[in-house]
């Protein structure tokens, strides 16, 4: 029973990086708008919205994967994981010091957004603040390691590699789109320009905590 609530609470934790990054606008849903308000249609931003979660989604998948190879090292799992937390905070603490955007961002057209959107996931961690709680969630499948064939253990993390990359990335599109739309539609280009909201700060600490609350887990 244990593992079933670890199991939930882990997929709630998906669900809920993919809200918290979906919120926040460097992740890209003022682009949305701004192509919706400069085109003068609303089709404009669902297809920057959509664009977005392509680019989102490419850059999990790119960071998730690696450790699905990694884990075929089933015996050293637990090493694997300690590895990945403490990444994880190494990538908070340096960002909780440099706050600079990456400058290269700017340079990527609007026209490429997808482009944007993964490179903007990568210079952020959003995708390694993904991987200890996919270990996390990788741990709680119940699989007989010693008997299972190294080919079907890979397959099956990378079936939950996956899981976790759409479903964080349905969480992330879903709470911007609707932060975009209820911009588009009733707040306007104003509110945009005025209430432009800072969250590098909690970022850097929410992968802190990520990392430290995986660390004491794992333990």
């Amino acid at each position: 029973m244990d593992g079933i609530d670890t199991a939930t609470a882990l997929w709630w934790a998906v669900v809920a990086s993919g809200v918290y990054h979906g919120v926040n606008p460097g992740m890209g849903w003022p682009l949305a708008v701004s192509a919706a308000l400069l085109e003068r249609t609303r089709y404009s931003m669902y297809k920057a919205l959509l664009a977005l979660a392509a680019g989102h989604l490419l850059a999990m998948v790119a960071i998730l994967f690696p450790f699905t190879a990694l884990l075929f090292l089933a015996k050293w799992q637990r090493e694997i994981q300690v590895g990945a937390a403490c990444l994880v905070i190494g990538l908070g603490v340096y960002l909780l010091f440099n706050r600079r955007h990456p400058r290269f961002l700017a340079r990527v057209p609007p026209t490429r957004l997808a482009l944007w959107s993964f490179l903007a996931a990568m210079a952020h961690g959003a995708g390694l603040m993904l991987v200890p709680i996919y270990l996390g969630i990788c741990r709680t499948v119940e699989t007989d390691v010693g008997h299972q064939a190294a080919a079907d253990l890979m397959a099956g993390n990378a079936w939950v590699a996956a899981a976790v990359a759409v479903v964080h990335t349905l969480a992330m599109t879903f709470s911007g789109g609707m932060i975009a739309v209820g911009v588009y539609h009733w707040l306007g280009l104003r509110f945009l320009s005025r209430s432009w909201f800072n969250l590098d700060l909690v970022w850097a600490l929410s992968l802190i905590a990520v990392g430290g609350i995986s660390l004491i887990a794992i333990h």
